[in-house]
């Protein structure tokens, strides 16, 4: 009789803790890191926070990684709107429901995205927001150059990423303040081609036109006189490659 007890009391414990642990909400949106995210925030987690809410609709000012009052109330009127407690704190439950809402994957495992002449996988790393984040900066960066040109871009973006001198993140390389000129007029938002997207893939997949470059220009219309004193390793397009 006290076996079978024993026995019983194990059972329920093991069904309390797989009903507690299937209430909670997943600790991972690998989006974010786990902070909580509140006014006064800088860093990598408030411009991929501001990045979404953007996207979105919700935020109007510019992306600088610093959770001021407009993030603030973009935020809160983001958690009103999807039947959130409108706090203006971007912890758990509220980086879930954005990441979801942002049609972001969950894992940064393999997936499907679409590409001209067919389907092809993500490699792991990355996920279709990400794809999505990448041709938008192609094609507002380099709609008018060619191919290749468009895969150079696409390869600094990546190369910024393992650059310690840049964010580890995609958006925090792309919506770095004064990063990119289509970001600070806005093509950032225009809607990429097929060819963008497929100049992103080959780039994910490891063709690096510009020789590791981090960074380039368009000698006709840059007025940086830093950006002349790197070295070059290449012009491809209009563009030239440095570093």
């Amino acid at each position: 009789m006290i076996k079978r007890k024993i026995c019983f009391s194990i059972i329920i414990l093991y069904f309390l803790i797989g009903g507690v642990q299937a209430a909670l909400p997943s600790s991972e949106v690998h989006a974010f890191s786990p902070q909580v995210i509140q006014r006064g925030a800088k860093g990598d987690d408030v411009i991929e926070l501001q990045s979404r809410l953007k996207f979105l609709g919700y935020f109007k000012g510019k992306i600088d990684g610093v959770f001021g009052w407009g993030t603030y109330w973009s935020l809160r009127n983001f958690q009103e709107a999807f039947g959130m407690k409108p706090d203006g704190l971007a912890g758990g439950s509220t980086k879930a429901k954005l990441v979801k809402a942002t049609k972001n994957m969950p894992t940064k495992g393999a997936s499907n995205t679409q590409v001209s002449g067919g389907t092809s996988a993500v490699p792991p790393g990355f996920s279709e927001n990400d794809i999505r984040l990448l041709a938008n900066a192609v094609y507002g960066e380099s709609r008018g150059e060619p191919y290749v040109g468009q895969v150079a871009v696409a390869a600094v973006i990546l190369n910024r990423i393992e650059s310690p001198s840049f964010p580890n993140t995609i958006s925090g390389v792309i919506f770095e303040p004064g990063a990119f000129t289509a970001v600070a007029d806005g093509q950032i938002w225009l809607t990429p081609n097929d060819k963008a997207r497929r100049a992103v893939m080959d780039a994910i997949n490891g063709w690096d036109p510009t020789g590791e470059a981090i960074y380039y220009f368009n000698p006709e219309t840059a007025t940086s006189k830093w950006i002349w004193s790197r070295p070059q390793i290449k012009t491809i397009g209009k563009h030239i490659f440095c570093m």
